[in-house]
């Protein structure tokens, strides 16, 4: 975080974090804080009661990056937000702490949420009904993979190159060999990567299986999103809205 950052936490009304290890520089940045009165989210607290620990399957390779260390009990996995499911309580949380700051704009507040949700439910069941109806159930992902909580949801299968909490960029070769295998033995019409990704494992792979028709789509994290996409329409739905579609290609 910049200067500027630890300012704007310093002394703002309300501060929503995700939490967990990547978020552990906030406790000092919080008890320094000059707002004492300052109301705190932090969305893992939100959702404790269903948190998942992070996952190594195999195939996936070993790194280091994703031991727990001496201080920590159980690393879980961050990414709570790519569940709708998630997200429609974690909305509920942050609409009560803004009706408790503003409360003469309460029923304002209520009302918007009320709406949101509405769109989140919609969404909910048109990603049940799409994958569903789908005839595969398995993804191969040829990077990180931060959507635990999302093929959990809807009951999918997924093989993946590096565990949600993985630094790792380059793949071993067994790694690679592994994913080539289970690209042929399931057919799969695509693999999946990361909206930032350059793709080179995804082509290692498919050259290695000789399946050079293979797609490569894209899934958007969320991790990197800018302001500047936000001005330009870019939302939590639209976005899983477009990581749906992919998701129906690579299940087709």
């Amino acid at each position: 975080p910049s200067t500027a950052d630890i300012v704007q936490i310093s002394t703002c009304d309300l501060l929503i974090y995700v939490g967990g290890e990547s978020d552990a520089w906030l406790k000092d940045a919080l008890a320094n804080a000059t707002n004492k009165k300052m109301k705190v989210i932090s969305l893992m607290d939100v959702l404790k009661d269903s948190l998942k620990e992070e996952e190594f399957i195999e195939g996936m390779q070993e790194e280091t990056e994703c031991e727990e260390d001496s201080d920590s009990e159980t690393e879980y996995d961050e990414h709570v937000w790519l569940s709708v499911k998630n997200a429609k309580i974690l909305c509920n949380e942050i609409a009560d702490s803004i009706c408790s700051l503003v409360p003469e704009n309460a029923e304002t507040y209520k009302e918007n949420l009320q709406a949101y949700l509405e769109e989140l439910n919609n969404l909910d069941m048109t990603y049940a009904s799409v994958i569903k109806n789908s005839p595969r159930k398995t993804l191969l992902v040829c990077d990180r993979f931060p959507l635990r909580y999302l093929t959990d949801d809807y009951k999918l299968n997924y093989y993946a190159a590096f565990a949600g909490c993985s630094a790792e960029t380059e793949a071993s070769f067994e790694t690679i060999v592994f994913l080539s295998n289970k690209l042929k033995e399931e057919k799969m019409p695509a693999v999946l990567v990361l909206d930032q990704s350059d793709e080179k494992i995804a082509k290692t792979v498919i050259l290695n299986a000789k399946l050079p028709k293979t797609d490569i789509l894209k899934i958007d994290s969320m991790q990197s999103t800018t302001l500047r996409q936000s001005f330009n329409g870019k939302t939590y739905i639209s976005t899983m809205q477009e990581n749906l579609e992919a998701l129906q290609k690579a299940l087709k």
